[in-house]
């Protein structure tokens, strides 16, 4: 079982961010195989074909990808935690990977290998500077595959990070990280449990750890720089109701509270910042505002200060007004 221990200063400085590189990562990981998510079918159709046709012209590609999309072991020299929080750049990420030695690059896909479910040999590591090569087929990446769909994700991210951010300021760390994934979970008051298989704990440095959402379902990995550097990457909750666009309100809901507002609360089941309700309903921030003002003065929903945000969330008021409230024992509809 993999731990990650945090002293009481790493833990007041674990903070969220974002990273292109690992966005990256695993979008590759999905092209190559049948994409079960539904949120990204209808980028997954525009760009496998394109993509896959590039691996077949480079083998060097092809094997690095197959590799990392089939083993529990991804290389170090492409998972460093990024360095620029909610606003890193994919160019500062893209540098240590294109400086990397060839010889820590073999020994990184060697270990890949060893950590594989399928069989695998490197035959298709040939030639010299594999990981400027590296760097370049994940430029490629974003820029061909997933750059013109990153405000997109983009949004999805932040929008992950204001609800964890929201628990995090109501309840502390432990109901933040809850549901991240199927394996990690809060042990104790200071460590994670990041995988049950077997390995060394881990402890986190005094700048603390970092939590990286990523769109992909499937998403999940340790990020290190040695000697204290950690990155927990996962998957952002609530792509799968972005794949249909939310519920449409329930009419009854609409006539009661009217339509802008009754879409305001139904789409709070998930916590936002007024301007991350305003981007999904293509609204102004004033009319966001006016209707969650209704909405707060009526004691449906409730907002909760983090940093220069609010993150606003429904009340037990609130979810029983949009039908996801506890019916009441002996309660029979009029």
């Amino acid at each position: 079982m993999v731990m990650l221990r945090l002293s009481s200063m790493a833990l007041s400085r674990s903070r969220f961010a974002l990273s292109p590189l690992a966005e990256t990562l695993g979008s590759m990981c999905v092209l190559v195989k049948p994409c079960s998510d539904p949120w990204l079918v209808p980028w997954y159709d525009r760009h496998r074909d394109a993509f896959l046709a590039v691996l077949d012209a480079d083998p060097f590609a092809r094997g690095l990808v197959e590799l990392i999309s089939s083993t529990k072991y991804l290389p170090g020299y492409i998972t460093l935690p990024p360095s620029g929080g909610m606003r890193t750049a994919l160019d500062d990420e893209l540098a240590p990977v294109a400086a990397a030695s060839d010889a820590a690059v073999r020994a990184d896909l060697e270990a890949a290998v060893a950590h594989s479910w399928k069989r695998h040999d490197l035959g298709w590591l040939t030639g010299r500077g594999w990981g400027a090569r590296t760097a370049g087929l994940f430029r490629y990446t974003w820029e061909a595959h997933i750059l013109a769909d990153w405000p997109r994700r983009r949004a999805l991210l932040e929008r992950d990070v204001s609800h964890r951010a929201g628990l995090l300021a109501a309840y502390g760390w432990p109901r933040a990280l809850q549901q991240m994934n199927r394996r990690s979970a809060w042990v104790g008051a200071d460590a994670i449990r990041f995988s049950h298989q077997p390995g060394p704990d881990r402890v986190v440095g005094e700048d603390g750890m970092l939590f990286v959402p990523v769109c992909v379902t499937s998403g999940t990995w340790l990020a290190e720089e040695p000697p204290a550097r950690y990155a927990l990457v996962y998957p952002a909750r609530g792509s799968a109701a972005e794949a249909t666009g939310g519920l449409r309100p329930a009419r009854a809901l609409e006539r009661l509270i009217g339509t802008g507002r009754a879409a305001v609360l139904q789409e709070l089941e998930r916590p936002a910042t007024s301007t991350e309700l305003a981007r999904h309903f293509g609204q102004s921030l004033g009319t966001v505002g006016g209707h969650l003002a209704v909405l707060r003065d009526a004691g449906l929903v409730t907002g909760t200060r983090v940093g220069r945000r609010v993150v606003y969330r429904r009340t037990g008021a609130g979810d029983a007004l949009a039908g996801d409230g506890p019916v009441q024992e002996g309660a029979e509809p009029m």
